[in-house]
């Protein structure tokens, strides 16, 4: 971490662990209690030099590079009690080699800091790890999904991943709860998806009107159990369906917006699901999102070989479903 200083202009040399990130992306990670909009705004106004040129936040750095920086008017107490306030996290390792961490993260924790949430399971993890150089999130989770989360522990490895990611060969499944039966001959989504802001700023995400529109999406679904009877008829509530999602693709909100496309949302889910349904099923047991990402299969960065990793459904969701009268059948 860089250590800042509010009364002289500092340069910063590139070192190959760095080399290809954005710019602005990478003084970000070094200038630790320096607000984004800060960084942002000096890069703008010129005051960041790259090579002695001006440059913008989207410029790849490269190994040698030199960047000047203007003083950083930041007191050095604010940032060491921005640091202190961050809580020292350990969480349950899956997977961990010199390259890649791969953890089972809980519901109820962002996986960054930002929007009003002060810090995530990133930065508890550079807490709680002071030893470790680098450590950056690979992909994301949304705050009430739990299950697999890959974080790479070098550039390399991380560069590696997202190669991967943006030919979708991470093979990811999550299981899901759909309020309501879901249709026998559904078995797979392809609904273009559109990203939109909500009424209150939040980022949301709606079925596009065409391809043009939106961003090509595709989830495959597998019904592992179906649940209906007595119990649930006195909550008002018809069935529940124990899902299997398969992503193809990976946008934003995927499975959640494509499952509220059937008529089925999941339960528990705020933000796109049944407001009445979901404050029934609350008092029933179930105090949170039900999605869970579960299993997770891809290619190691470095050595090639297959990983095929499993998170076990967590116990609160599990004896949820304990509880729930099954509908006799084949899952």
């Amino acid at each position: 971490m860089t250590v800042l200083s509010k009364d002289s202009v500092q340069f910063l040399s590139v070192c190959a662990e760095s080399a290809g990130q954005r710019l602005d992306n990478y003084l970000i990670r070094e200038l630790k209690g320096v607000p984004k909009s800060h960084i942002q705004r000096i890069i703008r106004s010129g005051e960041v030099r790259l090579n002695k040129k001006r440059c913008k936040g989207t410029d790849r750095i490269q190994v040698n590079d030199e960047i000047r920086l203007p003083p950083i008017r930041i007191a050095a107490r604010h940032a060491s009690a921005t640091t202190l306030a961050i809580p020292a996290q350990k969480f349950t390792v899956v997977y961990e080699d010199d390259v890649l961490l791969v953890i089972n993260k809980p519901a109820g924790i962002a996986v960054h800091g930002g929007s009003g949430i002060s810090f995530g399971v990133i930065e508890q993890l550079r807490r709680a790890r002071p030893e470790s150089r680098y450590l950056e999130l690979v992909h994301r989770l949304d705050k009430d999904t739990s299950g697999l989360l890959m974080i790479a522990k070098k550039r390399s490895a991380l560069v590696k991943l997202h190669e991967s990611i943006r030919q979708n060969h991470p093979h990811k499944v999550y299981l899901a709860l759909a309020i309501g039966n879901w249709p026998e001959n559904i078995r797979q989504v392809k609904l273009p998806l559109l990203k939109y802001t909500g009424a209150q700023g939040e980022k949301m995400v709606r079925i596009a009107g065409n391809t043009q529109e939106g961003q090509r999406a595709h989830t495959q679904f597998r019904i592992l159990q179906r649940y209906a009877g007595e119990q649930l008829h006195h909550l008002g509530i018809r069935a529940l369906t124990l899902m299997e999602a398969t992503l193809k693709t990976g946008r934003t909100h995927q499975i959640r917006v494509h499952m509220q496309s059937q008529l089925c949302p999941i339960a528990g889910d705020e933000r796109y699901g049944d407001y009445q349904i979901n404050k029934r099923l609350q008092k029933a047991g179930l105090k949170r999102m039900f999605l869970h990402a579960a299993e997770l299969t891809l290619a190691h960065p470095v050595s090639g070989d297959i990983l095929q990793l499993t998170a076990p459904l967590p116990d609160d969701l599990q004896l949820f479903l304990n509880h729930l009268p099954k509908t006799p059948g084949k899952m």
